[in-house]
């Protein structure tokens, strides 16, 4: 009688001790320093950046939550979190190029979208953020987008204009996030903002 194919393995390992399973992830499993340490080490752009370093999806995360701070001054650290935490799901998954996403198509989103809201169940923010709340945090995005294209990732304003639009004027306490930083530094910095925020 033949062995059944045991059903290929469909959860993560993470350094805190945590098995985090993609299928169906429990808040349970998830802690902050994982998503920190490997937010630090997951190169945005697929690493196609100037810089000593790669510009990794922690540093991202940090603009995008700086440009959000800019454009609506009033948000609540909750908000701010929720911007902050926009990409957490890619400690577990990576940072997939928009192009790529998209012939992945349904399944990924899928994956990403169910590690999203146990990332927002963790830490007491709504698994599903009200629909005006991610537009302004895609709108950041967006911004943020262009500034690494042009900045960054070799593209020219003309064409970053065609694939992300027309970016706003932003303070230096939001460009300085363009710097490439160190893994350990920008995860260090990650956490700090997470900190701030009121995250535990």
């Amino acid at each position: 009688m033949a062995r059944e194919t045991p059903p290929p393995r469909a959860w993560q390992r993470m350094l805190s001790g945590r098995r985090l399973d993609l299928l169906d992830p429990s808040p349970l499993d998830i802690e902050i320093a994982d998503i920190a340490h490997g937010l630090a080490r997951v190169a945005r752009w697929n690493g196609q950046t100037h810089g000593a370093h790669p510009f990794s999806v922690a540093q991202h995360c940090l603009l995008v939550e700086a440009i959000t701070v800019h454009l609506d001054p009033g948000w609540t650290p909750e908000q701010r979190l929720t911007a902050l935490l926009h990409d957490a799901p890619e400690y577990v998954i990576g940072d997939m190029i928009s192009p790529f996403k998209a012939m992945l198509g349904d399944g990924y989103k899928g994956v990403e979208a169910r590690l999203l809201s146990a990332v927002h169940r963790r830490f007491g923010l709504p698994p599903e953020p009200p629909a005006a709340l991610r537009r302004k945090i895609k709108d950041a995005d967006r911004i943020a987008a262009f500034l690494e294209a042009t900045q960054l990732a070799g593209f020219d304003r003309q064409e970053a204009l065609t694939h992300f639009g027309r970016p706003r004027a932003l303070p230096h306490s939001a460009t300085a996030w363009l710097d490439p930083l160190p893994a350990e530094m920008a995860q260090d910095r990650f956490l700090a903002r997470f900190a701030e925020l009121g995250g535990s």
